[in-house]
Formats: C-alpha cells, sequence, structure tokens
C-alpha cells in the first residue's frame, strides 16, 4: 500500500504540525471564517473534478456558531491493512503535502492560498468527521483543537456514502462575528465546479 499521497498515512496525528497551526494563528486565519469553509469545501470538489461521484455538497451555518459540510461522494479514502484493520487517510491531522514547501500553491476564491483540513481542525475549539463507505462501514472522528481525544466510533453506512464534517471556530481566534450565507455564496460563485452548492443558515441559537 502506497502511504504518501497527498497525506503521509504512516501516522494519523502529527503533534507538531497542529501546534504550529495554533501557535500561528494570526497567520492562518487571517481568512477568517469564509476561508475555513472554503478550504472544508474544496475537497469534495476535489473528487467531483475527476471522478464525477460527488453531485451535491450543502454548507449549514448553525444556530450555535458550528459549520457543517456535507457531501454525497464516496467518503475519505480508507484502507485496510493484512489483518483487516482499517486506515483512514489523515487529512484532519497531518499536513496537506500539496500546499507545503511547493512554490505555486492552490488558490481558494478568496484569494487566499488553500492549505488543507489540518488548519481547521487546529483553528476549531471541535471539529467531527463523519465518513460514510461504499462498503457499508463508516466512523465518527472528534478533535478537539486539532487533535483526537479517542478512537473514532464505527457506524453502519447502509447505502449511503458521503462526508460531513462539522466545525466550531475556536472564539479566541476569531471572535464572535459569524460567517454570513451571502459571502459564502458569492465566493462558491467563484469555485470552478458543476456541482450544486447549497447553502443553508439557522437562526442563532437562544
Amino acid at each position: 500500500m502506497d502511504l504518501i499521497t497527498t497525506h503521509n498515512w504512516a501516522s494519523a496525528v502529527d503533534p507538531a504540525h497542529i501546534a504550529e497551526i495554533r501557535s500561528s494563528a494570526d497567520q492562518y486565519a487571517e481568512g477568517g471564517l469564509l476561508h475555513l469553509a472554503l478550504e472544508v469545501l474544496a475537497y469534495p470538489l476535489d473528487e467531483a473534478a475527476p471522478e464525477g461521484t460527488t453531485t451535491w455538497a450543502r454548507v449549514v451555518l448553525h444556530g450555535d456558531g458550528s459549520i457543517s459540510v456535507e457531501d454525497n461522494g464516496r467518503g475519505t479514502d480508507t484502507r485496510y491493512d493484512e489483518a483487516g484493520v482499517p486506515m483512514v487517510k489523515p487529512i484532519m491531522a497531518t499536513r496537506d503535502l500539496r500546499f507545503y514547501g511547493v512554490a505555486d500553491t492552490e488558490v481558494l476564491p478568496d484569494g487566499r492560498p488553500r492549505s488543507g483540513m489540518s488548519v481547521v481542525a487546529a483553528l476549531s475549539s471541535w471539529l467531527t468527521h463523519t465518513n460514510l463507505r461504499v462498503d457499508g462501514r463508516g466512523w465518527v472522528q472528534r478533535y478537539e483543537r486539532g487533535l483526537p481525544p479517542g478512537p473514532a466510533t464505527e457506524i453502519e453506512s447502509g447505502d449511503t456514502t458521503g462526508t460531513l464534517v462539522r466545525f466550531l471556530p475556536d472564539p479566541d481566534v476569531f471572535g464572535p462575528e459569524p460567517l454570513s450565507a451571502e459571502a459564502l455564496l458569492a465566493a462558491c460563485a467563484d469555485f470552478d465546479t458543476k456541482i450544486n452548492i447549497e447553502v443553508l443558515e439557522e437562526s442563532p441559537s437562544p
């Protein structure tokens, strides 16, 4: 099994990488909540481009200040070792090798360079990653400020596939100002994709 793709599969967590993001929060958070949402959206759009397995993505701005991004793709890549133990692509807590140490990094619609999902996890109070695979297996993994407090919980995916990422931006980093649906919709219009991106906004929690 190839252990180097867009991430290094040899380790599920890179604490030094997460610590570096947290210590440089001013730099990574400069794009605000809009940039975090675009970082997450970029992943299902990656899959939609070559494979055509993703046909829609939905963003919900929740009343508690959290943001969720859901898609109907094939789910995050999961492989199995010789003993049948699942190995999940470590997108949340290791660096995305496409965007570090390269000269021309992809730029997102907000005009800022793409850094990868680990930036979202590291700059969030919590993040949950729900993964539903075509083999009927799935799991939910929680992260707190970029690090998993425990193992993933296995769930059954049934006939459904896709990914759901929900995160609460760290208020110590971003402050109380919420992301507006209008700003996100305007930015999404600049993605080079044919899939439908829906943005929903809940009423603020009391």
